[in-house]
């Protein structure tokens, strides 16, 4: 059996983490640049925001766990005989996924008998939480690591991230659109909607008014999941938008005629530096037993 890890990217509670028996390597963030908090350790989602918002002067940085992190978590599971199955966020978004490649070769001379493997999301948030749920179902199924590893695979290439923001505010602070552009979208009340594909953000759509980009997103969802409803598993997510959220998933299942089981989830400092509060997010995946007889091998 292997232990299973990811880092604070996929969003998951302590409580829940605990539950589902998956270690979690936080992010780190800094607001003066000197003074580094963990994510969700040191500070809570609800502190974060607090502060993000109460001052417009703040440019918080979030940095990964270094490779000496990854080595203290993964250590002592290493030292009871367990192998070591690490997801983590998208490598084109963070550097979480080099350093525990870096860790991971560390290891590997002082425990030759042992594997610590590296499998990149590709995704992010609820994107990344969703594939953690598959793994940890393959795990409780009785998958080996390489069935995990390979099955795993296939669950990243069929997942699909969808966003909207609520201002592009944080992405001005955040140095990922100019001045300009930002104060154009607030003028004429630009809402933008982004994906998450091949691991990196990309636009998606523009419109004006929220209520619209949540509508866009609803069509967007049920046209994805109508038809696929039993093989495949939806979340949403927010940031201090949870009323919104609800009203998003209860569309969601009275259009499709379903009862989404993931719970919502409250986005981190991870995604949540750059998106802000008010932002709403969709994803799903394929369930990993839906892959036929891929998954009947494993």
């Amino acid at each position: 059996m292997y232990k299973l890890f990811s880092d604070s990217g996929c969003d998951f509670t302590q409580t829940e983490a605990e539950k589902l028996n998956v270690g979690v390597v936080p992010f780190y963030i800094a607001f003066d640049g000197k003074t580094f908090f963990k994510e969700g350790i040191d500070i809570s989602n609800q502190d974060y925001f607090t502060r993000l918002t109460s001052d417009s002067t703040l440019r918080p940085k979030t940095s990964q766990p270094s490779p000496q992190d990854y080595v203290d978590k993964f250590t002592p599971f290493l030292e009871k005989g367990q192998d070591i199955l690490y997801l983590s966020i998208s490598s084109k978004l963070s550097g979480s996924h080099a350093s525990a490649t870096i860790a991971a070769d560390m290891l590997k001379d002082e425990y030759p008998g042992h594997t610590v493997k590296i499998v990149d999301s590709k995704s992010a948030c609820i994107g990344q939480g969703l594939i953690l749920r598959e793994i940890v179902k393959m795990r409780d199924a009785g998958c080996s690591l390489n069935e995990t590893i390979q099955l795993a695979q296939q669950v990243i290439k069929s997942t699909c991230v969808y966003f909207t923001l609520d201002t592009l505010e944080y992405l001005k602070r955040g140095g990922r659109v100019g001045s300009a552009a930002a104060l154009v979208g607030g003028i004429l009340g630009i809402r933008p909607i982004l994906q998450v594909e091949n691991g990196q953000v990309t636009p998606f759509e523009k419109v004006r008014s929220k209520a619209r980009a949540t509508k866009l997103m609803e069509e967007v969802m049920t046209k994805a999941i109508s038809g696929q409803e039993e093989n495949l598993s939806v979340c949403m997510g927010h940031i201090r938008s949870r009323s919104e959220a609800e009203d998003f998933m209860t569309n969601i299942e009275s259009a499709l005629g379903i009862e989404i089981s993931n719970p919502i989830v409250d986005v981190g400092a991870a995604i949540g530096t750059h998106a802000g509060p008010g932002a709403l997010a969709f994803a799903y995946c394929r369930k990993y037993d839906a892959f036929g007889e891929l998954a009947k091998v494993a």
